[in-house]
């Protein structure tokens, strides 16, 4: 099976300082921020940081680096004003993962602030359209990541996803990014075989399994079906460790970047991802 374990990186001190701590951890597949992800403006790439970035990156395959959006963004704002500002800047991430070349921005669908579901997405969906138009070209794709279900947050539903990305003009530009916390948190019951083979199921007829680009692997501190996001380190919270071994040996997702949002204290990546390797067949 192909190599794709890795964690999410800090990017302290310069966007190539990401690949070299993944490297220390023996990483196949790394996620960062390519930005502040508490302010709306940033300061642009600078071409030495760039070159810099892309010749570490020829250390790892290709499709495994990836970049988390700012949650500042809200496609579903009903919002106008926030709106405009979250097209401005999911574009900078768009350029910037660009400039670096990688393979994917996660982004979470964002939040209907009581307006509802239905006009929620259909607010995402426009917002993505004008997005697009705005990149034509690019070769980096957006990753919708499924949600814990908090509040009026979408995407906690492989159904929210499907709308939204049988309704955009350029479906091909979009992808999904699965976090297992979030699943089991909305109550998908991955935490058990015949749970997994269920959701696993679900998701294909929803979206179709191909169009997972990306995995999130993640403990839960909370009970299943709570809808809220707490990760925990692996087999330390309410999932486990079965629905690891089956993420982790998913043929489907073989040649997927899965990565650990955990907390570093602890055991931390390096001893999230031996236990992760640990479960290979």
């Amino acid at each position: 099976m192909t190599a794709n374990l890795g964690t999410h990186t800090s990017a302290a001190g310069g966007v190539w300082r990401a690949l070299e701590r993944a490297k220390e951890l023996d990483c196949d597949a790394v996620q960062l921020f390519t930005r502040n992800q508490n302010q709306w403006r940033a300061k642009p790439l600078t071409t030495e940081a760039i070159e810099r970035f892309r010749e570490l990156a020829r250390d790892f395959q290709p499709g495994m680096l990836i970049s988390h959006g700012s949650y500042l963004v809200n496609p579903a704002s009903p919002r106008p004003a926030t709106r405009e500002r979250s097209i401005t800047g999911l574009i900078d991430e768009l350029e910037r993962a660009e400039q670096l070349g990688l393979a994917g921005v996660v982004l979470h669908p964002g939040s209907h602030v009581g307006a509802g579901v239905g006009l929620g997405i259909t607010r995402v969906v426009r917002f993505l359209d004008r997005v697009f138009r705005r990149t034509a070209g690019f070769k980096t794709l957006l990753l919708l990541e499924t949600t814990a279900g908090q509040g009026s947050n979408l995407g906690s539903t492989f159904d929210d996803l499907a709308r939204i990305l049988n309704g955009v003009e350029q479906p091909e530009r979009l992808g999904i990014c699965l976090d297992t916390c979030h699943l089991f948190a909305a109550g998908y019951p991955i935490h058990h075989l015949d749970g997994y083979r269920e959701t696993r199921s679900a998701l294909d007829e929803a979206v179709g399994l191909e169009q997972v680009k990306a995995v999130h692997l993640n403990d839960s501190k909370m009970p299943f079906g709570s809808h809220r996001d707490r990760h925990q380190h692996i087999g330390q919270g309410e999932i486990g460790t079965d629905a690891f071994r089956f993420f982790v040996n998913e043929p489907a997702w073989s040649e997927v970047p899965m990565v650990l949002e955990t907390p570093k204290e602890g055991v931390g990546d390096a001893g999230n991802l031996e236990l992760l390797r640990s479960f290979r067949r």
